[in-house]
């Protein structure tokens, strides 16, 4: 199954970056990476009919601890992203995603998921938190095996 990641996120912003360096570390493997930084909408010049959609970013919530990995599939991915767990942009990265499938009727077939790392800190600067950075690995290998599913 053809398989496109989106690395979401803003490296300037502290844990905001970690789906871009998750996406980075992709891209170095070989694996069909797409970085639109806060611009998902940049997804619909550049997808090409792949099967499967990942998108990584950070998320904010109070309910889960900072680094904590959260996998959405399918209809879960537009249901859960609410409340608890919210996006870390002005315009969510699920509430664009949306829009573009209302738009491409392959994107709305596509095998969706989500993984989201709780950030602990978004403010301005670089690098990571330290509970984000450890969770980075797992988030790649997370990726690794939807990959091979």
């Amino acid at each position: 199954m053809r398989t496109l990641i989106l690395a979401l996120g803003n490296e300037l912003m502290k844990d905001d970056g970690v789906g871009l360096k998750a996406g980075r570390i992709l891209a170095k493997k070989g694996y069909n990476v797409l970085d639109v930084g806060t611009d998902i909408f940049m997804l619909s010049a550049h997808y090409n009919g792949e099967e499967r959609l990942i998108i990584i970013d950070a998320i904010l919530s109070e309910k889960f601890q900072p680094g904590k990995i959260i996998h959405l599939a399918g209809k879960d991915v537009f249901e859960k992203l609410k409340g608890e767990i919210r996006s870390a942009h002005f315009i969510g990265a699920i509430d664009g995603l949306k829009l573009l499938m209302a738009m491409d009727e392959r994107l709305a077939k596509a095998d969706i998921h989500f993984i989201g790392v709780v950030a602990r800190e978004i403010d301005l600067g670089m690098g990571l938190t330290e509970e984000v950075e450890k969770a980075l690995p797992r988030v790649v290998e997370l990726v690794e095996e939807l990959c091979k599913e």
